[in-house]
């Protein structure tokens, strides 16, 4: 796993995760969804300390607020001290952007999708969503309403389809083929609060275990419960 690419991606998972001492004052947000199929999960450590356990495919971390300046990240096996199996010195971090930072691909290919979050605030009477496609063996896919628009059209894998506004719902997605009624997944029921905005992730394999579905994260909340940032 001793890749520059790893070095990067394990990184960014850390400085993500490794909020609780950074709580206040800070001047970009970072979060990391692991969207990587057959990778497992590891713990990381910043500085010396210990950042995230087992963070595990499919989850999200909770954005961390971080100044800037250079870090030294570690990772090894979760529940382990050795080996460590990534490190990295003196990573530098900038300022005044919001981040996702996505692990694609298979393990033996595993690398960073890096995205800018558009976290201001959304009107009440609209969801604001995009797509990424992150199932490393699915072809290129398009994702409609059922009986409805197409929101995002001829997205390949590690594409992004952007933001798009929707009024507030409860709504039944497919996700198809390409330029086909063929579905390729189902997506039943999916609440998207008014004045909210996420970013929907197609995960997993479409031929393999872990199987297809979609991780559905937060960007940003309505304006009533907007966290808001210290700039």
């Amino acid at each position: 796993m001793k890749t520059t690419t790893k070095h990067v991606i394990v990184a960014t998972l850390i400085l993500a995760a490794f909020s609780g001492a950074w709580a206040k004052g800070y001047n970009s947000d970072v979060r990391v969804i692991h969207a990587s199929p057959d990778a497992p999960a590891v713990d990381v450590w910043v500085n010396g300390s210990p950042a995230i356990t087992d963070l595990a495919f499919g989850e999200v971390s909770p954005y961390a607020s971080l100044r800037a300046g250079e870090y030294d990240v570690q990772v090894v096996p979760t529940g382990a001290t050795s080996p460590v199996v990534i490190d990295v010195q003196n990573l530098s971090l900038f300022y005044n952007t919001d981040y996702t930072v996505l692990a694609v691909n298979t393990l033996d290919k595993i690398e960073p999708l890096l995205l800018v979050d558009d976290n201001r605030p959304n009107p009440i009477p609209f969801a604001r969503v995009r797509f990424v496609h992150a199932s490393p063996d699915a072809p290129a896919v398009d994702v409609a309403v059922e009986g409805g628009p197409v929101l995002f059209s001829n997205v390949a894998f590690k594409g992004v389809g952007d933001y798009v506004s929707v009024p507030a719902g409860v709504y039944n997605l497919e996700v198809r083929v390409a330029g086909t009624q063929n579905v390729a997944l189902s997506l039943r029921a999916i609440p998207l609060e008014g004045g909210t905005t996420y970013t929907a992730v197609a995960v997993g394999f479409a031929g393999g275990s872990p199987s297809l579905r979609a991780v559905l994260a937060t960007d940003s909340e309505s304006p009533a419960k907007f966290r808001g940032r210290r700039r």
